[in-house]
């Protein structure tokens, strides 16, 4: 998780200085290296020992190494930002249905595109290698991402691989039942949070064996210092600030459909077979009037 996410989740979560320091920071992002010190404290009430203990929050030795890193996130970002369009609020209370649509084509074409250079082909490769290789492979998600998880497994066992999903409030006794020949996948786009769902599972997995491959955003964050392999979610997006999840899902979904794609190649002619054997005996009542669909068995 980048800093300024880790920033908006403190603002959310804590009520005390942390608060307002972290809303003040978001909200003049472009104008803090401007600022002293001094001002910042003036500005937000605080105090210059309030600023430090705020920058060792999230890990800093001081002041003056947080705001470095927080300028050099934000110019990152800004060099790499969404063209003509925000991840957060990708459209407005006047526009009319086209141009609502064409905001949420340009949207996901972009996070796809993100997404794409975020994948390094040594990672995906050797996750892919993993899910090959496994007995049984177990997906880790809350809602909204328990159901893109879904559809994952649903295309493996289509290649007759043994997926699963950790259902809620029995993810702690799938994950003492898994060992080192089985691969686990969890999607978690803040990564952090050792002590919930799903990233509470990363200790149980550990101490079994087990190969943990992590779906997350980028930056630091607890899921992805203690995964074998780490798949990058396009991390444009606000925790919280944003009318939906357009960018995040996209991003997702890309990162599966890639996963089981290198995953089927690894043995293209059998798991073709399989996906066609599979959808005669499971789809043969399904019909089409239009030609191009009609399919002879």
């Amino acid at each position: 998780m980048y800093l300024f996410q880790r920033i908006e989740e403190a603002a959310f979560k804590q009520s005390d200085a942390r608060r307002t320091i972290g809303e003040f920071i978001l909200e003049n992002r472009d104008q803090l290296q401007e600022l002293s010190m001094e001002k910042i404290a003036k500005l937000t009430f605080t105090s210059k020992p309030t600023l430090v203990r705020f920058a060792k929050y999230f890990g800093y030795s001081g002041w003056k190494e947080f705001m470095y890193a927080f300028n050099h996130e934000v110019a990152y970002h800004d060099d790499t930002a969404y063209a003509d369009v925000d991840p957060n609020v990708p459209f407005s209370a006047e526009a009319d249905t086209l141009e609502i649509i064409e905001s949420l084509v340009n949207l996901k074409m972009q996070s796809m595109k993100d997404t794409v250079s975020l994948i390094a082909t040594e990672d995906l490769n050797k996750a892919a290698e993993l899910v090959y290789q496994a007995e049984n492979i177990v997906v880790y998600g809350t809602s909204p991402n328990y159901y893109y998880g879904e559809l994952f497994k649903r295309n493996l066992l289509t290649i007759r691989k043994k997926a699963f999903m950790a259902k809620s409030g029995e993810c702690g006794t799938i994950s003492h039942s898994l060992t080192q020949r089985d691969c686990a996948i969890i999607i978690s786009y803040s990564g952090n949070n050792p002590d919930e769902n799903p990233t509470s599972n990363v200790k149980i997995l550990m101490k079994n064996g087990v190969p943990i491959i992590s779906i997350t955003s980028g930056g630091k964050n607890y899921l992805r210092d203690y995964s074998d392999v780490v798949l990058n979610i396009s991390s444009k997006e606000k925790l919280y600030s944003k009318i939906s999840n357009f960018a995040t899902q996209e991003s997702i979904l890309m990162i599966l459909d890639a996963l089981y794609a290198k995953v089927f190649a690894l043995n293209y002619e059998e798991n073709k077979a399989n996906k066609i054997a599979s959808a005669k005996q499971l789809e043969s009542r399904r019909q089409a009037t239009f030609k191009d669909l009609e399919e002879r068995f």
